[in-house]
C-alpha cells in the first residue's frame, strides 16, 4: 500500500510520543485518524483536539465505520502492544494493511534523505537539536521526533521545500532496521531491553546492522569509544564526535567553560573551529550531543552563523533536562533519564552545573526486567546523589516478576539519605523536606507528580 493513496489510518497504541508524531503527519496530510490507547493523556486530548479520533477501551465495536475498509485503512501498531490485542487481531484477521510505527517511517526515509539518530541514551536531545539546527536555517526539515521540543511544541515539523528528515531511531524490538538512513548518528550502545535480545553482544549486533543500512552516499556520526564495527557499505563516511578534545575524534569541543548557569565551548571539525557555541540547555551532556547535532547540521550546509544562533535558542525536548523551577532559592529539574548510564550522566551534568549544592534525586524506575537485569547499575549511579527517594517501579508493558522491586535498587544503594515512597506518599514526603536542586527521573508516569512538586517548591521557598 503506498502511503499516498491511503484515505484512512488507524493507530493502535496512539498515545505514545513517537506514534503521536504519525498521527500529527497523516492529519497535516489531510487522512482521516482514529484509533486506540490504553489511558487518556495530555497528549491524546491534544491529538483528539487535532482531529483524531481516539477512543480508550480495547474494543472492536468501537473503531468508526469509515476505517473498516481494508481497501483504503491502513493500521498502524506499536510494539508494546500485545499480540492478544482485540483490536489489533481483527484488523490482521479481516485482511487490513498492519505495519509497524517503524516500517511507516522507513517508507517515508526511502522517499526521502533520512537523518536517523540512534543511541540508548541521548537520541531525543540530539535529535531534537539537528531538527531544530536545521529548522530555523535556510535548509530546513521535517522531523518525527521523541520529545515534544519547547521551541515549537511539537514533536513534528514539516517543510514543502526541505527533503532532509530527522528520524528518532528506536533501537525496541530492533524497529530501527526498518529505517534507510542517508545520514546516521549513533549515540551510545549500552545494553538496554535485554528482555528483547538476550544479552549485550546481541543488542550491539543489532546496531550494527543498522549502520549496514545507511546508503552508499551517506555517513555515519559514532560517538568515539563506543565499541562497535561498524558494517558501512562501500561509499558510506565513517565519523566520530566527541565532548572532549582527548578523544582524536573528527569532530570535537574544546575551551569548555561553565559558569554563572551558563556554558560555552568551541566546536572542531575537520579544518575549521567555531568559537564560543553557548548552549541553550547548560547542562554538561548537552556537549557531546551538540557536537554531534552540529556536525550533522554542517555536513548539511548550515552557515556557522545559523549553527551559533540555533544552539544557543535551542530550549531542548520536555523532560530532557527540563527546568520546572529555577531561582536563588530552588531548583527543579524533570528529566525522562530510565537506564542507568542516562541517570549517571544526567547527575554528573546537574552536579557540574550546581557543584556547591545538595542534589535530591526522586527516581522512578522502570520496567521490573530492566530493575532486575541493571540493579547493580542503577545502585551506583544514584549513589552519586546526596539524597535518594525511590518510587515503585513503573510497569509499562509488563507483569510483575517475583522478588524484583525499587527495594532491590535501595539495599544496594551507598545515599546516606535515602527511602522508598509511594506515588500518593510523595507530596507529603516533599513537604516535609529541606531541598536545594531537586532531580526528578524516569520514563513512567513520573511526569504527573512534577506540577505538584513544582508548588510545593514554591510554597516552601516562599515561607
Amino acid at each position: 500500500m503506498k502511503l499516498r493513496n491511503i484515505s484512512f489510518v488507524y493507530f493502535v497504541g496512539a498515545g505514545g510520543i513517537g506514534m503521536s508524531a504519525l498521527i500529527r503527519y497523516f492529519l497535516a496530510k489531510g487522512k482521516q485518524v482514529a484509533g486506540y490507547d490504553r489511558v487518556s493523556s495530555g497528549l491524546t486530548e491534544a491529538l483528539n483536539r487535532e482531529g483524531a479520533a481516539i477512543h480508550f477501551e480495547d474494543d472492536v465495536q468501537l473503531i468508526p465505520e469509515a476505517f473498516r475498509s481494508p481497501g483504503r485503512t491502513l493500521v498502524v501498531y506499536t510494539p508494546a502492544v500485545p499480540a492478544s490485542h482485540q483490536e489489533l487481531t481483527w484488523f490482521r484477521n479481516n485482511g487490513f494493511e498492519v505495519m509497524k510505527r517503524a516500517q511507516v517511517l522507513g517508507e517515508i526515509t526511502r522517499s526521502s534523505e533520512g537523518l536517523c539518530i540512534a543511541g540508548t541514551h541521548g537520541k531525543t536531545t540530539t535529535s531534537s537539536m539537528i531538527a531544530h539546527l536545521l529548522k530555523q536555517s535556510h535548509v530546513g526539515c521535517n522531523a518525527f521526533l521523541g520529545g515534544i521540543l519547547k521551541n515549537y511544541n511539537s514533536n513534528l515539523m514539516l517543510s514543502d521545500t526541505s527533503t532532509l528528515t530527522v528520524i528518532e531511531a528506536d533501537e525496541f524490538d530492533r524497529s530501527f532496521h526498518w529505517l534507510h538512513p542517508y545520514m546516521a548518528v549513533i549515540t551510545s550502545a549500552d545494553p538496554d531491553h535485554l528482555d528483547i535480545y538476550g544479552t549485550p553482544a546481541a543488542y550491539r549486533e543489532s546496531f550494527e546492522h543498522f549502520t549496514s543500512l545507511i546508503r552508499p552516499d551517506g555517513c555515519l556520526m559514532m560517538k568515539k569509544g563506543i565499541a562497535l564495527t561498524p558494517r558501512l557499505v562501500s561509499g558510506a563516511t565513517l565519523y566520530t564526535y566527541s565532548g572532549t578534545d582527548t578523544d582524536k575524534a573528527d569532530f570535537y569541543a574544546d575551551r569548555i567553560r561553565i559558569g554563572n548557569g551558563e556554558l560555552y565551548f568551541d566546536f572542531a571539525g575537520p579544518g575549521f573551529r567555531m568559537a564560543d557555541i553557548r548552549l541553550g540547555v547548560p547542562v554538561k551532556v548537552n556537549i557531546e550531543n551538540g557536537v554531534a547535532a552540529m556536525a550533522i547540521a554542517w555536513l548539511n550546509g548550515v552557515t556557522e552563523e545559523e549553527i551559533k544562533r540555533g544552539m544557543a535558542s535551542f530550549q531542548g525536548p520536555e523532560r530532557r533536562f527540563d527546568f520546572r523551577l529555577k531561582n536563588s532559592h530552588i531548583v527543579l529539574i524533570d528529566d525522562y533519564a530510565h537506564h542507568p548510564e542516562e541517570l549517571k550522566e544526567s547527575i554528573l551534568s546537574v552536579k557540574a552545573l550546581y557543584p556547591d549544592k545538595k542534589l535530591t534525586g526522586v527516581f522512578q524506575p522502570h520496567l521490573y526486567s530492566r530493575t532486575r537485569d541493571f540493579a547493580d547499575e542503577f545502585a551506583s549511579s544514584l549513589s552519586l546523589l546526596d539524597e535518594l527517594i525511590l518510587l515503585d517501579i513503573y510497569p509499562a508493558r509488563e507483569e510483575p516478576i517475583p522478588g524484583i522491586s525499587s527495594r532491590v535498587i535501595l539495599d544496594k544503594a551507598s545515599v546516606p539519605d535515602k527511602r522508598l515512597c509511594s506515588k500518593e506518599q510523595l507530596p507529603e514526603v516533599m513537604a516535609s523536606g529541606k531541598y536545594e536542586v531537586v532531580l526528578m527521573l524516569g520514563a513512567g508516569d513520573i511526569d504527573r507528580l512534577v506540577e505538584p512538586v513544582k508548588q510545593i517548591l514554591e510554597k516552601w521557598a516562599s515561607e
